[in-house]
């Protein structure tokens, strides 16, 4: 009987067991995780902090996992791929413990980066990637009732958290090292994000760092202060760090795996690694991209699951490839959505497109139905061959942004042009649309703005 060991116990590994699972009843399937928390929705951690999402447990994405063996609290120290088997220490005991395999899928994922500030390890400041840090963050929000906080940094969780922590009644200001918030949509929508911000009392500051994190002088009202690199100091009661995350990849880079763009591991598109029997999946490897058709690295939930199914899947005998990632992603802030597939101009010229970029504003459904809202659409595509090459959309988070956002992708899976969009034969009530979907209409603009046509 074949034994398949997973190292890591959440999106992608839990996605790799499963697979193998409903692909061969016989095999011995165990997956060894370092906490005791698996399949749960990372992703849902700021609604918990938020108080939307008010028992943790419900983050869990499954509960049962039928003829799988779960280790929990078995933290991963070392590959042997030559012997095939797994050191692990057991947490609680810290007794370490051989685990053999005949083939292994790794999916480490990813962990978050603490930036060398000085002043980063006083009491009050929190990272947030792991249940233990939700926990712990929730514990102070409790015991202190903070009334201020800074955050650093302004992608994805920084928004997020932004948002959870207003919603509890604290003073927040977000500072972002990059000209707009949200880098990874175009300026101009960042700009749009950043009123919303404003809108809801978040003191945003632009193109600005922290320099470093001070215990409060005796006397003053906050615990900890920021000094920003404009000299500006913030006071605040505790201090989020949310600047990114890098691959987990250090221990199977140790056994010999290879690593590529930002240290992830290289795998082929079946998710195999160099090393012999050993495979990998989601935060801890690069993606292959379909529109640039190389690797990249990006850290997000769907492709891990995506890529732990074909790992788990290949694992078994399988021949499957993973059809690669668009970056697609959405994001809601306060009452705005924020969504977006493909490239960005900028992204488009370093890849060698002609890339030509329209930018529309129009109503998500018909204006004569109460509740119209405005929303915003970049579409970008090739001025040579008219191929679509991305969308960014901002709305109301009641427009249907990410169904939206959805369709492009779908296109762009399918290599379609941006005049494709408009052959969509896509759903119209006078209360969501209009008889012209906004993002054929955006196509039109588009087509109206290429010179060809």
């Amino acid at each position: 009987m074949p034994r398949i060991l997973v190292i890591g116990g959440s999106d992608a590994g839990i996605s790799a067991a499963l697979r193998t699972r409903e692909l061969d009843a016989a095999t011995e399937i165990t997956v060894a995780l370092a906490d005791d928390y698996p399949n749960f929705s990372i992703c849902g951690l700021p609604h918990f902090i938020s108080g939307e999402t008010p028992d943790w447990r419900t983050l869990a994405h499954r509960t049962e996992f039928p003829d799988i063996e779960i280790l929990r609290g078995h933290n991963a120290r070392s590959i042997d791929p030559y012997a095939k088997s797994v050191t692990a220490e057991i947490v609680r005991t810290k007794v370490e413990k051989t685990l053999r395999y005949d083939r292994l899928i790794v999916a480490t994922g990813a962990t978050p980066i603490r930036p060398e500030l000085p002043g980063a390890e006083l009491a009050g400041i929190f990272l947030l990637h792991t249940m233990a840090d939700s926990f712990a963050l929730q514990q102070h929000l409790t015991n202190h009732t903070p009334r201020t906080a800074v955050i650093v940094g302004a992608g994805y969780i920084g928004l997020e958290m932004a948002d959870a922590l207003t919603k509890r009644g604290i003073k927040v200001t977000l500072l972002s090292r990059t000209p707009t918030v949200l880098p990874t949509v175009e300026a101009s929508f960042g700009r749009l994000v950043a009123e919303c911000l404003h809108s809801q009392g978040v003191d945003v500051r632009t193109s600005t760092s922290a320099s470093r994190i001070d215990s409060a002088v005796a006397g003053a009202d906050a615990r900890l202060s920021v000094l920003d690199s404009a000299g500006v100091r913030h006071a605040a009661d505790l201090v989020l760090l949310a600047v990114g995350v890098r691959p987990a990849s250090d221990l199977a880079h140790a056994a010999g795996a290879q690593r590529g763009m930002n240290g992830a591991l290289v795998v082929t598109r079946e998710m195999r690694t160099n090393l012999p029997e050993v495979f990998a999946a989601g935060d801890c490897v690069e993606t292959y991209h379909r529109l640039l058709d190389k690797s990249v690295y990006i850290s997000l939930g769907t492709i891990a699951h995506k890529q732990g199914r074909v790992a788990g899947e290949n694992a078994v005998g399988g021949t499957r490839a993973f059809a690669g990632a668009l970056g697609t992603q959405s994001l809601k802030v306060f009452d705005t959505a924020i969504a977006r597939t493909g490239l960005l101009e900028s992204e488009a010229i370093a890849a060698g497109f002609e890339p030509l970029t329209i930018e529309a504003e129009m109503f998500d459904h018909k204006a004569y139905i109460p509740g119209a809202k405005r929303m915003h659409i970049r579409l970008c595509g090739d001025r040579r061959s008219g191929r679509l090459l991305g969308a960014q959309i901002v709305g109301s988070s009641g427009s249907e942004i990410s169904k939206r956002v959805d369709v492009v992708a779908a296109a762009l899976f399918q290599g379609g042009t941006v005049d494709d969009l408009n052959d969509m034969d896509l759903s119209y009530t006078p209360p969501f649309s209009s008889p012209w979907d906004p993002l054929q209409i955006a196509a039109q603009a588009w087509m109206r703005a290429d010179k060809r046509n």
